[in-house]
């Protein structure tokens, strides 16, 4: 209970702080549809009133404002019960093979995220494991690694895409490639830290007993790095999530969470974005949790945890 009270405390100061915020960006649209609707609001014209701020054209118009900004249909900002009811609509009431349900668009984005997760963790340790024993390659990898994390990914997936396209690489294979491309570094990172995490004194100790290259390896660098490893693979593939849902974008594809924030955007329906948005959110926070209970056996069986 204790563990739970901080977090419920927490959800329901930022729920709040939603409601209060749908005042002001969405009461310019609620006294419009008011007037629509052939209820008296303040005197001011549309025009006069665009100039006003959103908390003071509710201020003037409490009763016919406040009633509507939190039930638009095509809110700036929908209510945190109006993106619930629509993840519940389109997650539970609807079939999975249906092109409205976000489980099955959910499983188009999952693919590519694991897929390009797996693609980018054994890329990452391969690369991190040459820069701990090759000093070339710690000194010309590393330094591009680092690098290709500075250019912006919105850049670089329309020319994957459009590269890929051109070789009829279609689908599943691009997305994978940018969902490789986030996840790969933070793996890198973490495991070359890992590796080198061994102290002066314990790489005595396997000298001592006449330990070979592989044997310190696999009896000391890759246990330290362990804890480290586990810790990229939580932040790679959030990352590799995030990959495969502007993989989506740039190529104006129908399936996926991209696809659904896309066509939610061409269309303003923006509790349709939103609702994506918190799947995406709630797919990552699952993936995340899996990988905290993977590390959490591995460890506690190697007597680590």
């Amino acid at each position: 209970m204790r563990a739970v009270f901080p977090v419920l405390t927490v959800v329901t100061v930022l729920v709040s702080l939603w409601y209060l915020m749908l005042i002001p960006m969405n009461s310019h649209q609620a006294a419009l549809e008011a007037e629509r609707a052939g209820v008296v609001v303040s005197p001011e014209t549309a025009r006069d009133r665009r100039d006003l701020s959103g908390w003071a054209v509710a201020l003037r118009n409490p009763g016919p404002v406040l009633g509507g900004v939190w039930a638009q249909e095509r809110p700036r900002l929908p209510a945190p019960h109006q993106v619930a009811i629509e993840l519940w609509e389109t997650t539970v009431e609807k079939k999975i093979t249906s092109k409205r349900s976000l489980v099955f668009h959910g499983w188009i984005t999952l693919s590519a995220t694991l897929l390009g997760f797996a693609i980018g963790t054994v890329m990452g340790i391969v690369l991190a494991v040459g820069i701990v024993y090759n000093r070339a390659m710690d000194l010309s990898v590393m330094p591009w690694a680092i690098a290709s994390q500075t250019i912006p990914i919105l850049a670089i997936a329309p020319m994957v895409i459009v590269v890929l396209n051109s070789v009829g690489l279609q689908g599943l294979v691009p997305k994978s490639i940018i969902s490789a491309y986030l996840s790969f570094f933070p793996v890198v990172v973490g495991m070359v830290t890992g590796l080198r995490s061994p102290d002066g004194s314990q790489m005595d100790l396997m000298r001592t007993y006449s330990a070979g290259g592989g044997q310190v390896f696999w009896k000391l660098r890759l246990p330290a790095s362990l804890p480290y490893l586990f810790a990229s693979l939580k932040i790679g593939i959030a990352a590799s999530l995030v990959g495969a849902i502007v993989g989506e974008l740039p190529t104006g594809a129908v399936r996926g969470l991209g696809a659904r924030m896309l066509a939610g955007s061409y269309y303003g329906q923006t509790v349709q974005i939103w609702s994506a948005l918190f799947a995406a959110a709630i797919c990552a926070a699952v993936l995340v949790g899996i990988v905290g209970l993977i590390q959490r056996a591995t460890l506690r069986r190697m007597g680590l945890a």
